[in-house]
Formats: structure tokens, sequence, C-alpha cells
């Protein structure tokens, strides 16, 4: 696999010697000029973000078992290292972690899984479409694509909470409705729709009145709140650039919101190498940024927001006696034999 990559980053930066015109004198001088004090407070940013995390991920399984509110802090460190060292392939490590720890089913924890990236989701649709919607004239490129965006934003942002309280209160009914509808393509993929939506039914289960919707929401608009306020800093930390010093609220969170979609399909080793492009290439074009100025924003960026961590994953690993990989090949094996034990059709419990 390493050797595989290597490959691949030669003949990339092969084709683009000749292609692209890239100054890595300019790259470190942006770098050198950067205000690293502003970049050490969106890292720290990004750590409050990881608190947050694991307070919320507490208080979802207090009506199954109360844990102290910052102990499960280590299982959110640990699992997304996880995540940037071997890829999108280790989710199911958070929620193994936990269940682990905790000594809940691991179906509950998956629940949990589910319930949260809901609540991620909402929370930075939310933020975006607001951003975006409340710029004002002039401040975003392609404005009238960017205004569209914004309000199918908020649109969805509507739509899942409609679903979620729909499945909160009819989770059976939505899911026997979505397997049947799903069936007639494949009965497969009805199977595993309808199994989706139950295990999601029993996720909600763990928030019982308004209160702990609320308090949930809180926690994960706040979260990405915090964790827009580290990508601000870091942009506005090239002071070298014009357009990165001076860079906005909703010109951040467009910017934010690209690199979601970008790392959503995150490799190990390669992946961090085509994200750093690929939102490099979105400074430019969006902004007019230089080529150096985007990408030596780009990586840091990725540093702040995914790959600083690691170090702290892999100390607090081995202080748990975790190994990465053996875990990572554990908790997907694991959800694989939860997939087949739980018939179609079936509440989980």
């Amino acid at each position: 696999m390493g050797l595989v990559v290597f490959v691949a980053l030669v003949a990339l930066l092969v084709w683009a010697r000749d292609k692209i015109h890239f100054d890595f004198g300019v790259f470190r001088d942006q770098l050198a000029l950067a205000n690293w004090t502003s970049i050490a407070i969106a890292f720290g940013c990004i750590c409050v973000g990881y608190v947050f995390r694991a307070v919320r991920w507490a208080l979802l399984l207090r009506h199954n078992k109360r844990v102290p509110l910052f102990s499960l802090l280590g299982t959110q460190v640990i699992g997304f290292t996880a995540i940037a060292l071997i890829g999108r392939v280790a989710d199911p490590v958070r929620p193994y972690l936990v269940s682990k720890k905790t000594g809940l089913p691991l179906s509950n924890q998956i629940a949990v899984y589910i319930v949260e990236r809901l609540f991620d989701a909402g929370s930075m649709a939310l933020i975006f479409s607001f951003a975006i919607l409340l710029a004002p004239p002039g401040a975003m490129p392609h404005p009238e694509v960017v205004k569209k965006a914004g309000y199918w934003g908020l649109a969805v942002s509507i739509l899942g909470g409609l679903f979620l309280v729909a499945v909160r209160l009819a989770g059976g009914v939505v899911a026997s409705v979505l397997e049947r509808a799903f069936g007639v393509v494949s009965k497969g993929l009805g199977h595993a729709v309808g199994n989706k939506i139950r295990t999601f039914h029993a996720g909600l289960d763990i928030m019982r009145s308004f209160s702990d919707f609320g308090i949930t929401f809180a926690l994960s608009l706040s979260m990405w709140g915090i964790i827009t306020l580290a990508y601000i800093e870091t942009m506005r930390a090239f002071t070298a650039s014009p357009e990165l010093a001076s860079m906005t609220l909703a010109k951040s969170i467009l910017l934010l919101a690209f690199s979601g979609g970008a790392s959503i399909f995150q490799l190990p080793v390669l992946g961090w190498f085509t994200q750093i492009g690929a939102v490099a290439a979105a400074m430019a074009s969006f902004y007019g940024v230089s080529p150096e100025a985007s990408t030596a924003c780009s990586a840091t960026l990725l540093l702040v927001s995914f790959l600083g961590i690691v170090p702290i994953g892999l100390i607090w690993a081995r202080i748990e006696h975790v190994s990465l990989r053996k875990v990572t090949a554990e908790s997907e094996h694991a959800e694989e034999e939860l997939a087949v034990d739980e018939p179609a059709g079936q509440e989980t419990p």
C-alpha cells in the first residue's frame, strides 16, 4: 500500500511540474510569515471540539448508563486518530471503543453514532445556510449559485428534522415503507435500508424529551461554531496573502463545507494530499488566492483540523494498550456480525 501511494504521489508531481507554476520559495515564505499564535489558537479550538464530542456522547448514553462527562474523551481522540491514519474504514472504532469501555451493546453505540452524525450534518447545514444567506451583497463569489446552495442547505436541514421526528414517532412504519420502496430495486438494499432505519429509531430512544433534543442540538451547534472559528483563525493567520488575511465568516464557511465534502472518502495518507489539493484549488478558484498561499493554508488547515490530534491519539492509545490496526479490524468485524445477526423487520433492542 505504501509503495502504491508513493508511486501515485511521484506521478502526480511529475504531471503537475509542467502544468502548474508553483514557487516553493513563496510557499515557504507564506508559512514563515503566518501568525502561528492564531494557528495554535485554532488547534486549541479543535481540541475543545473533541471535549464537546465526548460530553455529547456521554449525555446521549445517560438513559442507558450514566458515565462521567469526560470519561469518553479518549475514545473520541483515539477513534479520530484511527480515521486519520487508516481511513474511513476506521469509522466504527469510536462506537466499538465506547461499547468496550461502558459494557453497553455495540448496536446501541452504533445508534448513538448515527444520531451524532445526523446532528453534525444538521448543525453544519444550519451554520452554512445562515452564514451564506446573511452575507452582504457582493461578499461571495458566484452569488446566485452560492445563495441557491444556502437555500438548499436550509431545506435539507428542515427535511432532516422532519425525518428525525417521523422516525422517532413511527420508526417501524418508516422502516417498512422504505424497505418496500427500495426493495423494488433490490431486496438486499431494501433489507439494509430497513435495518438502518430501525437502528436509527432505536438510537433516537436515547432522546426521550425535548430537553434531550435541545441539549444535543446546543452541544452540536456550539461544537461546529468552535470548529468554524478554528477555520477562520487558520485562514486569517496567513497575513502575507491579502485574500486570506481578510477572510470573512461566509467565505470560511464555504471552504469548511467544501473541505468536509472532500474528506468523506478519506484514504490513508494519499487522502491527505488529495484533500490539500482540492481545498487549495477551491481557494484559488473561489477567492483568487495564489497557488502557494492556498496550498500552504490548505495544508495547515488539514494539520490543525485533522492531523494535529494524531500524536495525542497515539500516546493515548499507547497508555490504554489499544492497537489502532487491531481495533479497526475488530470493530469492522463486529459491525458485520451485528448486521448479519440482526434480521430484517426486527427492532434493534
